[in-house]
């Protein structure tokens, strides 16, 4: 587990692994943290790592953001050639 305070934005991230958003000692401690920040004006945020391959997941963002970047270029040609011809 990862704790970092930000004290300029009054957040808490807490960062966990796979094997740590499971564990019992661990949610026990992310209890102990939620408790010590409560009323404190600070937003505690829990980021835990996901089940999916990131190289995948960010491969197919660019691919899908790539496709989508044509289709709109192909979509302002086509507005560009109808303007043109009126």
């Amino acid at each position: 587990m990862e704790l970092n305070v930000r004290s300029d934005r009054k957040i808490v991230e807490i960062w966990l692994t796979r094997d740590e958003k499971q564990s019992e000692q661990v949610q026990k401690e992310l209890k102990l943290v939620y408790q010590s920040f409560k009323g404190t004006g600070y937003t505690v945020v829990a980021f835990l790592s996901g089940e999916q391959s990131l190289e995948d997941t960010a491969s197919d963002l660019i691919c899908y953001n790539r496709k989508r970047i044509a289709q709109l270029e192909v979509e302002q040609e086509k507005k560009q050639d109808i303007a043109v011809t009126m």
